[in-house]
Parts: C-alpha cells; sequence; structure tokens
C-alpha cells in the first residue's frame, strides 16, 4: 500500500479526490490528512495579494471575513471529517487531525511515524509565497526526506 501525506487547508472536492486516489495507477492508497485551519493575520495579508495578483478583487476584499486562529477550529475540523469521509468512500485508507501549530514539526513526526512515500501538499495558489519560497511544500521539501508534490486544489 502506498501512504501520502495530505496537508489541506479546505475540504476536499470531488475532483481533488479523483486526483490524488489516481496519482499512483491502480495501487492501493492510504492517506494521513492534516488539516490547517486558516493561519494568522499576517498571512491573511499575503492571501488578499495573490487574490489582487490573478484578478480577484472580490476574493481579496473577503479574505478577513473567513473565521481566524481558535475560531476556524471548528470548521477544520468539519473539513477534515468531509475530506476523510470522501477519500474513504474512493476506496481509500485514510486518518487525520487539525494541526494548529507548528505543521511542519507535525508533517515531519507523521511522515516518520508513519514511514509515509510521500507528502502531497493540495492547496490554492498562493503566488507571493510561493515567490518567496514560504509555501508548504518549498518548506516541506527541505524537512521531510520524502518526495513532496504541490498540487492546486480544485473548487466545486
Amino acid at each position: 500500500m502506498f501512504t501520502s501525506v495530505l496537508m489541506i487547508e479546505k475540504p476536499l472536492s470531488s475532483v481533488d479526490v479523483e486526483f490524488v486516489t489516481t496519482l499512483h495507477g491502480d495501487e492501493r492508497m492510504s492517506f494521513i490528512v492534516l488539516m490547517q485551519p486558516r493561519g494568522d493575520q499576517a498571512v491573511v495579508l499575503l492571501r488578499a495579494i495573490d487574490d489582487v495578483a490573478v484578478g480577484e478583487i472580490k476574493e481579496a476584499a473577503r479574505e478577513g471575513e473567513e473565521p481566524e486562529g481558535r475560531a476556524a477550529r471548528v470548521p477544520a475540523e468539519t473539513a477534515l471529517e468531509h475530506s476523510l469521509q470522501v477519500l474513504r468512500n474512493a476506496g481509500c485508507e485514510a486518518v487525520g487531525q487539525v494541526v494548529e501549530d507548528h505543521p511542519l514539526d507535525r508533517l515531519q513526526a507523521v511522515v516518520d511515524e508513519s514511514g509515509a512515500d510521500e507528502v502531497i501538499v493540495l492547496t490554492a495558489p498562493h503566488y507571493v509565497e510561493e515567490f518567496f519560497h514560504r509555501d508548504w511544500a518549498s518548506r516541506a521539501r527541505h524537512k521531510v526526506g520524502v518526495p513532496v508534490l504541490k498540487l492546486f486544489a480544485h473548487n466545486e
């Protein structure tokens, strides 16, 4: 069985599920999902700049409307449960957790504990963070010791 640690920041869409479950052909997949609630207010500015950069002015204006920090815990737990269920419905094994503090340290621990074969970072584009190599995938590549694949999440 092929084990992937899947880092997400929003619930998986059906397109995302199909994408990640078919990456390795017919091989059986097991996922350990790490769901990070929306981050701190400094990151909100970077997201707003990203939205403006791709012409999503309305999204940039709404960045402050989504829950942040502790207020994001309950929506994150709901999103995680949804994501685990759709992965299981697709025939995969799936467990997960909400990660609030030090997500890259937790990622490293999960990779080490599970013997994962890869990390998949499934996220919306964050162009400013990517440019400065501050996005999850760029930082994880220097930390975990297994291949890190960055994919862009889809909207339903």
